[in-house]
């Protein structure tokens, strides 16, 4: 496969669907603010080229696009002109944008080709019928919009023209990368890989854009360059759905190979789609035998019990912002989670980059992945969080790093969920819909405090010391009908969580007192020298671990973010304290 390691973000984007053909079109673009919002009606889709350069996929407020404009602006606009390669002939070319903040509008030629909505979520178009001569340049024109509203689920972008508190510098337009690809004129759109494990086998579903003549399906399955199993199907109606079992020769843990905490065990699946007996084409994804679940108030992986030791990871960079610089800067936040003594990140207010879910599950780490908050309970709203997580769940739903999804953080848009039907019942649904299309992993409804229908019960506390922890811990029975951090009750009215899980999925937020300057800040104070910062950290990182009833937790946080001085790393990924130090807390037993 061509690599495109002289452009920005330039290997291959989706490694869980991998084609052979591709084309990279980071890089260099020309950039025109709209801020009276005056583009369409001028008729800028039909403009040559705009006043400014922008570097892709990296956006306009972030130093790496070139500009590092901190303005805000509702309508942003991007051109640039490409070349179809020749090896795209005969085949049809798609046109693919890993993410572009909050709507797309796209042109191809001054042909309007389609638009998208939603901040964190891909989308592409067919574009062929535009592209049949490979020998002229073909220009792509993306308007971008991107308000302060609060009814777009916007994570930890500010909802004001500034920074303030724990919300940072909005991301506007494009920010993954941008790219083509060949596929064949009859293909495949997408394929979902559900892992059986207690059965050793597989279920995979195919879906094709058309029913080829006598079309078929070869899957070949190998691990690790070494023959497991190949088998042909027949394509009926669009789709191809079969359940694959792991041949007797490749016994070994229960059948095959299982992927668990620290081993990234994957299988490779090549897809290939045939008509009349001839390859239209082909697909390369992989996958993972794992399996998650909650019983008897706890959660096992595999069916051994799993202790989660979780990082909250926010996933921000201070000159790409959402972006990371490059695909190594992803990989080194999962080698120093790692490091640190954790087996997971909870990637927060963020549907992560897919390149970062590649290498999480290529190392083993296991992530909860969390629908960016709206701040404002509306239908729109509503509307909104409901496709970004169903659009999410679908980019996502083959990595086998991914354990839990978080539809709805602290109550953030939702404040009167506590007693509130409506917001209940909006929540439970939330809750429902990602069963529904995602059976394999567990949800936390509402991380934090007031949680209706959930699979575990979750705990947010920033006490500085085990002494200061309320007397509701003495018991899960005190959690689940008192206030134990002294803020919020755990369970929303009217839900009986006996039984179910209990997790501390905040906690700490620890400052250097070097740090806590100006608008910076931490929870509970700053800690003078990095002595002192232990003696916090250990003590109510063992105090949390010493509750039994608790089958894990989650630090604040990884890395600085900005103004949210309280990370274990700065925000360049540098260390504020002794690394081994805290891995053997991490480590240490309960």
């Amino acid at each position: 496969m061509k690599d495109y390691k002289d452009l920005p973000r330039g290997e291959y984007p989706r490694p869980d669907r991998v084609r052979e053909n591709w084309l990279c079109l980071n890089g260099q673009w020309d950039f025109a603010f709209d801020e009276n919002g005056v583009g369409i009606d001028e008729g800028w889709m039909y403009k040559s080229a705009f006043d400014r350069k922008i570097t892709v996929p990296y956006v306009y407020q972030c130093e790496l696009s070139g500009l590092g404009d901190q303005r805000h602006s509702d309508y942003v606009w991007y051109t640039r002109t490409f070349k179809v390669p020749a090896e795209f002939a005969g085949q049809r070319v798609l046109l693919h944008f890993g993410a572009v903040d909050y709507k797309a509008k796209v042109w191809l030629n001054g042909h309007f080709i389609g638009e998208h909505e939603g901040g964190y979520t891909p989308f592409h178009f067919d574009i062929t019928h535009l592209t049949k001569d490979c020998d002229v340049e073909h220009q792509i024109t993306v308007c971008c919009e991107d308000t302060l509203s609060t009814e777009y689920p916007r994570g930890k972008q500010s909802y004001r023209p500034e920074p303030f508190e724990c919300w940072y510098t909005p991301s506007s337009g494009i920010w993954q990368p941008v790219w083509l690809e060949a596929v064949g004129m009859k293909y495949i759109e997408d394929v979902r890989i559900t892992p059986d494990y207690d059965n050793a086998r597989f279920k995979v579903e195919a879906l094709l854009s058309a029913t080829p003549k006598n079309g078929t399906l070869k899957l070949d399955v190998t691990y690790r360059g070494k023959f497991v199993t190949s088998l042909t199907i027949a394509a009926i109606e669009n789709r191809v759905d079969t359940i694959v079992c792991f041949p007797h020769d490749h016994k070994r843990l229960e059948g095959f190979e299982c992927w668990d905490v620290g081993c990234g065990n994957l299988y490779d699946l090549t897809l290939t789609l045939c008509e009349d007996g001839n390859a239209v084409d082909t697909l390369s994804t992989y996958f993972g035998m794992r399996k998650i679940q909650c019983e008897g108030g706890r959660i096992y992986i595999n069916n051994h019990e799993l202790y989660q030791r979780l990082i909250l990871d926010q996933g921000y960079w201070p000159d790409g912002l959402l972006t990371a610089p490059t695909d190594e800067a992803l990989k080194k936040d999962i080698e120093l989670t790692i490091a640190l003594g954790y087996n997971g990140a909870r990637k927060h207010q963020k549907f992560e980059d897919p390149r970062y879910l590649y290498w999480a599950d290529c190392m083993g780490l296991l992530v909860w992945e969390e629908l960016p908050s709206a701040y404002r309970f509306t239908d729109t709203m509503k509307r909104n969080c409901y496709r970004d997580m169903m659009d999410a769940i679908k980019r996502d739903y083959n990595h086998p790093c991914i354990i839990t999804w978080v539809p709805m953080n602290e109550s953030w848009g939702i404040y009167q969920v506590k007693v509130h039907p409506e917001q209940q019942m909006f929540t439970d649904s939330l809750y429902y819909m990602i069963h529904a299309l995602d059976s394999t992993r567990i949800v936390s409804s509402n991380d934090g405090w007031e949680n209706p229908q959930t699979d575990i019960v979750s705990v947010h506390d920033y006490a500085s010391f085990t002494r200061d922890l309320s007397p509701e811990y003495k018991s899960t029975e005190g959690i689940l009908t008192g206030i134990p951090n002294g803020f919020r009750t755990i369970a929303a009215d009217g839900y009986d969580l006996t039984g179910k899980p209990m997790l501390m999925t905040e906690f700490g937020g620890i400052a250097l007192a070097k740090d806590k300057h100006g608008a910076n800040w931490g929870y509970g104070g700053a800690e003078n020298d990095e002595e002192k910062f232990f003696e916090r950290f250990e003590d109510i990182t063992m105090g949390f671990k010493n509750c039994d009833y608790f089958c894990g937790y989650c630090y604040t946080q990884l890395t600085d973010v900005f103004q949210e001085v309280n990370g274990l790393l700065d925000m360049d990924r540098n260390p504020k304290m002794d690394m081994d130090r805290v891995r053997r807390i991490n480590h240490k037993r309960r």
